[in-house]
């Protein structure tokens, strides 16, 4: 349990909350709502990419752009029949795209360190000044070997651990004081930090999200968790705002397939499902 220092400077994130800080008007086409590259995949997991990418869509972004490992691209690009794809390693073709985003993720389905460090340095090292970053899975451990890598975007950016994730960030187990820890890597990274069900911003805010159930912790679901980020951040919320929307709309998807399928019988992908939902009813 948080610490009551920590918890007390946590407010709860409810839809009553959420409509006092509303998300932007979906207004205008595609272009207006933004593009969000994701950069990730593997041989093995071209799955997250998937995940994350689709998420991003249900949660609003207007355009979706895939990277990820050259055997899988054209499979990606079959799945996603929405998205455009491209097969890694193409950095010429990936500077470009990265240029163009609104928003870039990486980190899903990454299963090499080095290799992540060299897209996070090639994509980041070209991004827009005004793009945003979602930072996930492997590009986390990446970041705790070089953080440098934030070097100004880290206001702009968001971090997405799990438990495991946040340990190798902070040096050490985060232990039960999650509220703390969420705090520490804020104040760490200089910049927004979501790790399970809490929230921090480098200004000290701090909210937490009550909603999450055992579901949350399946295959699959961190990566839609940082896709819904990435979209929101994609029509035009702020890191901020676009963490605690998406964190609600991660954990109130999973209750609503609860009575289907029980507390841990879904699927990340039906979280997907459930996403665009759950926003258009807070």
């Amino acid at each position: 349990m948080p610490s009551r220092s920590e918890a007390a400077n946590e407010e709860v994130i409810t839809p009553n909350l959420l409509r006092r800080w509303p998300l932007p008007n979906p207004q205008g086409d595609k272009e207006t709502r933004g593009t969000v590259l994701v950069v990730g995949g593997s041989r093995t997991t071209p799955g997250a990419v998937l995940l994350a990418g689709v998420a991003a869509l249900r949660a609003g972004a207007g355009r979706l752009q895939l990277a990820a490992e050259a055997s899988t691209a054209a499979a990606l690009s079959i799945a996603v029949p929405e998205a455009k794809v491209i097969g890694l390693p193409d950095d010429d073709q990936l500077a470009g795209l990265a240029a163009e985003a609104d928003v870039v993720a990486i980190g899903p389905g990454l299963d090499d360190i080095d290799d992540t460090i060299r897209l996070m340095r090639r994509v980041l090292g070209v991004a827009a000044e005004d793009s945003a970053v979602v930072l996930d899975a492997y590009a986390l451990g990446a970041l705790s070997k070089e953080p440098g890598l934030l070097a100004g975007i880290a206001e702009r950016a968001v971090l997405t651990p799990n438990v495991t994730e946040a340990e190798v960030l902070l040096g050490h187990k985060p232990g039960d004081d999650l509220a703390g820890a969420t705090r520490t890597l804020a104040d760490l990274f200089r910049t927004t930090v979501c790790l399970y069900g809490h929230i921090a911003a480098p200004d000290g805010r701090c909210w937490r999200e009550e909603s999450g159930d055992a579901g949350l912790g399946t295959s699959g679901s961190g990566d839609v968790r940082a896709g819904i980020v990435a979209g929101l951040l994609a029509r035009g919320c702020d890191a901020a705002q676009a963490a605690c929307w998406g964190t609600f709309a991660h954990a109130v998807s999973g209750q609503r397939l609860a009575p289907r399928y029980g507390r841990t019988g879904f699927l990340a992908r039906e979280l997907v499902d459930e996403v665009a939902y759950t926003i258009a009813t807070v």
